[in-house]
């Protein structure tokens, strides 16, 4: 297991402070997994992957991804090696046109400089979201799963996520989920640890929690 970042720690132990649910919450679900290093592949690979990921089932989304990766010596895809792949290559991996056509496009984009991967750890939240939405198939919410899981930002809430919405309801005890405009206002509280509840939203509705 990762060592958890200082930070998350702290951040954990505040928001247990401030409110009684995320004390309960810390106490049954323990402390947010958000890595805060490098991730095992590039910025690029990683970004790939997410887009081989959307709308699939595990499985059959991992079942892809492999057959993406391994179309790249050590099953490393960089910008260059995509776009000297075809696209009927890419397809052939069990990719959608949709799906070969996002990849190629974060390639180009890298590969032009409109998108910079390497200074994306510099970056505030909103100038990240702004430069991978540039990219075709990359929404908001992809961006901010990289901004949560591969730089390790600790204020990203994700109020279009049907998971977040859940899990506070089921956290709060609510008959429905939040809107996401309400869900907005509801975690102006949380700041600047939004992430950390986004996490336990999440992981609440993976796991019964004791009475």
């Amino acid at each position: 297991m990762p060592r958890v970042p200082r930070a998350v720690v702290a951040g954990a132990e505040e928001l247990a402070r401030r409110d009684k649910v995320l004390r309960r919450a810390l106490r049954d679900l323990g402390v947010p997994e958000l890595r805060r290093a490098r991730p095992a592949g590039s910025y690029f690979a990683e970004l790939a992957r997410a887009i081989c990921y959307q709308q699939l089932a595990g499985r059959a989304a991992a079942a892809i991804h492999g057959r993406f990766v391994a179309l790249f010596p050590d099953n490393t895809p960089t910008p260059s090696a995509v776009l000297t792949t075809p696209m009927e290559k890419l397809r052939g991996a069990g990719l959608s046109n949709a799906k070969a056509l996002s990849i190629s496009d974060l390639a180009h984009k890298v590969d032009e400089g409109l998108v910079e991967l390497d200074r994306m750890a510099r970056l505030p939240d909103d100038e990240v979201i702004r430069e991978l939405t540039l990219v075709r198939g990359i929404g908001e919410w992809t961006a901010q799963m990289f901004l949560m899981f591969q730089l390790g930002r600790l204020d990203v809430w994700p109020v279009g996520d049907l998971g977040v919405r859940a899990g506070y309801a089921r956290l709060y005890g609510l008959d429905a989920p939040p809107t996401p405009k309400a869900l907005t206002q509801l975690g102006e509280p949380f700041r600047p640890y939004r992430s950390l509840v986004a996490w336990w939203c999440w992981r609440t509705t993976d796991v019964v929690l004791p009475d």
